[in-house]
C-alpha cells in the first residue's frame, strides 16, 4: 500500500490535523458528446473518477468524499463498487446544480467538521498519483498556508486559469481564461484546480463566494483572492512533471492522456525485465501483472486482471482479458477472456479462449480451435480446426481435426468427457451427455453418441457404397464424365500392358 500522510513519522515536524479528500466529479462533460457521463470514460481500463479516486486513496485520508452531478446514479453505483475494492469508504455529495466548482467544494462541506485540511482534486485529471498529493499536503503544513495550489508551467496555457503573482514572487490571485487581460493570458504558470486548503478557512471563505463573473458562477479560484486580502498565507507547489494535472474534456484529451498512461506502464515493465518489441502498438491495462523475460509481440492488448509468467511469449495480434497465462508459455494471434494457459502450454494461432478455458500444463490449442467451460488436461493437444465446450479432457490426449462437442441440444447444455491418453479421429462429433474413456480411440468422421469404454476403438459412421458408372448416366458429357472416361481408358491400356 501507500504509504499515506498518517503514516509519516513524528520527526517530519507535520500536522497530525484529520485531512479529507473532496474529488469534484458532477460536471457534465459536453465536449464529450457522450451518453456516458465524463468521468466513466475509460483509460487503462478504469474510468477517469476511479484513477482519481484511487490517487486519493493512496493519500490515506481520514475522510474520502465524491461531489457527483450529471449521471450520477451510474458515478454512484461505480464508486459502491470501487468502496468494495478499496476496502474504505467513499462518501458521495449530490450537486443537484453545477454552478460551478466554488458551488461543488459548497456543496461537499456542508455539514462537515471545519478543523483540519482539506485536499480538493478532480474526476478528470487520471495522472494524479497520490505522492503528488501527499507532497502537496507536507507544503501546505510546512508552510502553515490557508490555501496551497498545485500549479504547472506549460508550454500552451490557453484553458486553465493563470497564476497572477506579486512583485515578491507570491501568488496574488487566479484568473480564469475568459476573464484574464492580454497580459494574463500570455501568463504560462496555470492552475491544476487542485489545492489544500485550511479547513476552517475554506469553509468560511466559500461562503463569500460571488457570481461577479463572465461565467455567472461561483470560482473556487476565488477563495485565493479572499485569502490575500485577509492577509492568510497562500503558496504554491508547483508539479514538475505536466501530465500529472491534464486534464480530460474531450475524446481528443481522452486519447492523448490514456496514451501517456500507457508509456508509462511499458516504461515500468520494460524496466522490471519485460521485452515489449514495439512499444507503439502494445496496450496494457492498469492491473495487468508481467513476470521477468515475458515477450511481448507487436499487437498486444492485455486488459484488466491478466498476469502472465516468466518467460512467457504473448502475441502478434493478442488480447487477452482477464486471463492467466503460466511461465514459458506461448499464446499467438488469440482472442482470450477469463481463461487459464498453464506453463509451457502454446496457444494459436487465430484461437478463441472463452469463459472457462483452462489449458493444462504443455497443452496446445491450436489453429482455428475454439475452447468454452472446458478443462484441458497437461499434455492435450487440440490442433485445429475445432470447438471444445462443455467439456473435460484427461492428460496427453489427442483431438483430431475438425472435432466438434456438440453440448447444447436447443434447451440445456451437456458436458462431454474425453478420458486421458485417448486418440479421437478427426471429423469427430461427440454428442453430449458422452463419455471416451483412458485409452480409447474413435475412428474418423465418427458421430459419438454412446460412451467408450477404456481401451476400445469406436466406430460410429455408415459403410461405404460406391456406385459405379453413376456420373456417365447422370451427368453424361460434363467434363467429370470426360475425365471419368479417360481415367478408365488409361486404367485399361495400363492392364493390357501389365498382361
Amino acid at each position: 500500500m501507500l504509504e499515506g500522510v498518517s503514516a509519516q513519522p513524528p520527526s517530519d515536524g507535520m500536522s497530525s490535523d484529520p485531512v479529507s479528500v473532496l474529488v469534484l466529479a458532477a460536471g457534465e462533460g459536453t465536449r464529450m458528446k457522450s451518453a456516458t457521463p465524463k468521468v466513466l470514460h475509460r483509460i487503462a481500463g478504469r474510468p477517469l473518477l476511479e484513477h482519481s479516486v484511487r490517487a486519493a486513496a493512496g493519500a490515506e485520508p481520514d475522510e474520502l468524499s465524491v461531489v457527483i452531478g450529471h449521471g450520477r446514479q451510474a458515478v454512484d453505483e461505480h464508486l459502491a463498487t470501487l468502496q468494495d475494492g478499496l476496502g474504505r469508504r467513499i462518501e458521495t455529495v449530490v450537486q443537484q446544480e453545477q454552478l460551478g466548482t466554488g458551488h461543488a467544494v459548497r456543496c461537499g462541506r456542508q455539514q462537515r467538521e471545519s478543523a483540519g485540511t482539506v485536499l480538493v482534486t478532480y474526476g478528470d485529471i487520471p495522472l494524479l498519483d497520490s505522492a503528488t498529493m501527499r507532497e502537496l499536503l507536507r507544503e501546505h503544513r510546512r508552510a502553515g498556508n490557508a490555501v496551497t495550489l498545485l500549479t504547472a508551467v506549460v508550454e500552451h496555457p490557453a484553458g486553465y486559469g493563470r497564476i497572477v503573482r506579486d512583485a515578491a514572487g507570491e501568488v496574488a490571485s487566479i484568473v480564469e481564461q475568459k476573464d484574464a487581460t492580454p497580459d494574463q493570458a500570455a501568463i504560462d504558470e496555470i492552475n491544476s484546480g487542485v489545492y489544500a486548503f485550511d479547513a476552517g478557512f475554506l469553509d468560511t471563505a466559500l461562503g463569500r463566494l460571488s457570481t461577479d463573473n463572465s461565467q455567472g458562477e461561483l470560482y473556487l479560484t476565488d477563495v485565493v483572492a479572499i485569502a490575500r486580502g485577509e492577509g492568510h498565507g497562500v503558496g504554491a507547489l508547483v508539479c514538475s512533471d505536466n501530465w500529472l494535472v491534464e486534464g480530460v474534456n474531450d475524446r481528443v484529451q481522452l486519447a492523448s492522456v490514456g496514451a501517456e498512461l500507457n508509456r508509462r506502464m511499458l516504461l515500468h515493465w520494460m524496466r522490471e525485465g519485460v521485452t515489449i518489441t514495439d512499444p507503439s502498438s502494445v496496450w496494457l491495462d492498469c492491473d495487468v501483472w508481467l513476470g521477468r523475460d515475458v515477450v511481448l509481440e507487436p499487437n498486444v492488448r492485455l486488459r484488466a486482471g491478466t498476469t502472465v509468467g516468466e518467460g512467457a511469449s504473448i502475441g502478434p495480434e493478442t488480447t487477452l482479458t482477464a486471463c492467466s497465462v503460466g511461465a514459458g508459455a506461448e499464446v499467438v494471434s488469440t482472442h482470450g477472456e477469463h481463461a487459464e494457459v498453464a506453463a509451457g502450454a502454446s496457444v494459436g494461432p487465430f484461437a478463441y479462449l472463452r469463459s472457462g478455458t483452462r489449458l493444462g500444463e504443455g497443452g496446445k490449442i491450436g489453429t482455428f480451435v475454439e475452447v468454452k467451460n472446458a478443462d484441458i488436461g497437461a499434455g492435450t493437444k487440440v490442433p485445429h480446426l475445432s470447438y471444445v465446450g462443455d467439456a473435460t479432457v484427461g492428460t496427453n490426449s489427442n483431438i483430431g481435426a475438425a472435432t466438434v462437442f456438440v453440448n447444447y441440444d436447443g434447451v440445456a447444455k451437456h458436458h462431454t468427457v474425453i478420458g486421458s491418453h485417448a486418440r479421437t479421429g478427426a471429423d469427430n462429433m461427440f454428442v453430449a451427455p458422452v463419455r471416451v474413456d483412458d485409452g480409447a480411440y474413435t475412428a474418423a468422421g465418427s458421430v459419438i453418441t454412446e460412451d467408450v469404454p477404456p481401451g476400445a476403438m469406436a466406430v460410429a459412421r455408415g459403410k461405404q457404397r460406391n456406385i459405379e458408372g453413376w456420373v456417365a448416366k447422370r451427368r453424361p458429357g460434363t467434363a467429370a464424365d470426360e475425365a471419368a472416361q479417360r481415367a478408365l481408358a488409361d486404367r485399361g491400356n495400363s492392364t493390357e500392358n501389365d498382361e
